[in-house]
């Protein structure tokens, strides 16, 4: 397909999505698109496809990560908690946009069969938050500091169709699908001392089965499935699932990971193409002639919504939203983080910024040096923490000589004599007495987040627009 074809499809969905007038009737925008009179179903489809992406990336998500017979490194069996002990590095393709500030604590469980119990540590003022995602990716509770402290806490997340009585001292936590992401994040400095203490912390964080809680329990080993792609990323393999593949697993996830009663109507529309939850999905129900084209544009739909999305704010080269975490029926803004950035927290808990641009609107490219200065007082706002994140065109960690993949306080900032701070964006070093502001790039093209944990108790803020992120500057040469 060329490039002209395919931009006036996602152009004519998204006006045929939005409700918005046309000058073109259905069929004559079908008959200009290429699909004839069946433009209604090839609506429908990508519909179903942006609407179903992030179960069908979380799913995917899940194989890869415990297709293993023992926890090592990022990866871990059903119901054993992954407590990462460093912060990620290049190699990590688990998930899109990792950080490199917290230590994870994860695990992926399945609370269809009973509920699943957790038990806190005493955090000791550390600042954590415990996200449990639900298979939409939505978080449907967040433990840690900003919320319920940092105390020792006990919780049983337990699944839609639960019925039960749960030991003293345990509180329940109902899940609204069969699949839960515990996806914990615990800060730290990167210091030896402060690497050993959240170790520390780690290890005193427990996950058993109710059954099995107040007893002796040691998990099972994992089940390893050869045939899983353990080696390309997450998304890449989503993105390059068939629409009968992607439809027929989607369907089969809904069975145990139902939508939502707001979902309904949306769901209702999805029978005439052969998409009914519960059942197995019907192919014959969808014209052969555009089916192959299905996945393309249902991806470029949903990436396109970076640049489109009425919640999406572009500020200096920055675009981000405060509407993650809790997506309603906005499965547009749902598929986009879950593609770049699968497992994002509510907005109460972190936002973050993207750039792809420079504050002149021109792409990121480490052949350029460039420099983001922030005035006196004016740091990133945030009650938990900040940093600024390097990432390569697929949002993954870049190598570079110092290892340093994030840039934050905890470098010791140098400031300027006038109280301004700049960070230094570059590819070679920008001198030793910068060399702390510094944040390598790579050669090529890269994509720049800046990360804010609990800005909603910060003044100024982010989330009320009172604090304005500022732009990246190329250096002239």
């Amino acid at each position: 397909m060329d490039i002209t074809r395919r931009n006036l499809t996602v152009g004519g969905l998204s006006l045929l999505a939005s409700a918005s007038a046309s000058t073109l009737s259905r069929a004559e925008l079908g008959e200009l698109l290429g699909i004839g009179g069946g433009l209604e179903d090839f609506v429908l489809a990508t519909d179903a496809y942006v609407f179903g992406y992030p179960l069908v990336t979380m799913e995917m998500t899940r194989r890869v990560i415990t297709n293993v017979a023992e926890v090592k490194g990022s990866h871990g069996p059903m119901g054993q908690l992954i407590k990462l002990r460093q912060y990620p590095d290049p190699s990590f393709k688990s998930v899109t946009a990792p950080n490199a500030d917290t230590l994870y604590t994860t695990a992926f469980i399945d609370v269809g069969k009973e509920p699943w119990v957790i038990s806190v540590p005493d955090m000791k003022d550390r600042y954590y938050l415990l996200p449990m995602l639900d298979g939409w990716t939505n978080v449907f509770q967040v433990p840690g500091k900003r919320t319920t402290g940092t105390g020792a806490q006990t919780y049983a997340i337990t699944g839609p169709g639960w019925k039960g009585t749960l030991p003293s001292g345990v509180e329940e936590l109902k899940a609204p699908t069969s699949i839960v992401w515990i996806l914990g994040r615990i800060y730290c400095t990167g210091t030896p001392e402060d690497y050993a203490a959240v170790h520390k912390a780690q290890d005193e964080f427990k996950l058993v089965p109710l059954s099995s809680y107040g007893k002796s329990y040691t998990p099972p080993a994992g089940t390893v499935d050869p045939s899983i792609d353990m080696k390309t990323a997450v998304r890449e393999q989503v993105n390059k699932m068939d629409a009968v593949a992607y439809f027929t697993l989607l369907c089969k996830l809904m069975k145990d990971n139902p939508p939502t009663a707001a979902d309904a109507p949306q769901i209702a529309k999805f029978a005439k193409i052969g998409i009914v939850p519960g059942q197995d999905f019907d192919a014959s129900k969808l014209k052969a002639d555009f089916i192959k084209r299905v996945p393309e544009i249902g991806v470029d739909r949903i990436m396109i919504q970076y640049k489109i999305n009425k919640d999406m704010k572009d500020e200096n080269g920055w675009g981000f939203t405060t509407k993650t975490g809790l997506y309603g029926t906005d499965y547009l803004m749902r598929a986009l983080v879950t593609a770049i950035g699968l497992g994002a927290n509510r907005p109460q808990d972190a936002v973050y910024p993207v750039s792809k641009v420079d504050g002149d609107d021109k792409t990121y490219n480490g052949a350029n040096k460039y420099v983001m200065r922030f005035p006196k007082g004016h740091l990133p706002p945030a009650k938990g923490f900040w940093s600024l994140t390097m990432y390569d065109s697929s949002y993954f960690f870049v190598s570079n000589p110092i290892n340093r993949y994030s840039i934050s306080a905890r470098q010791d900032l140098k400031s300027n004599p006038d109280g301004s701070t700049d960070l230094y964006i570059q590819t070679d070093s920008p001198g030793k007495d910068k060399e702390a502001n510094w944040l390598p790039a790579p050669s090529g093209d890269f994509i720049l987040m800046l990360r804010m944990y609990w800005p909603s108790e910060a003044d100024p803020s982010i989330i009320d627009g009172s604090w304005k992120v500022p732009p990246v500057k190329k250096v002239a040469v």
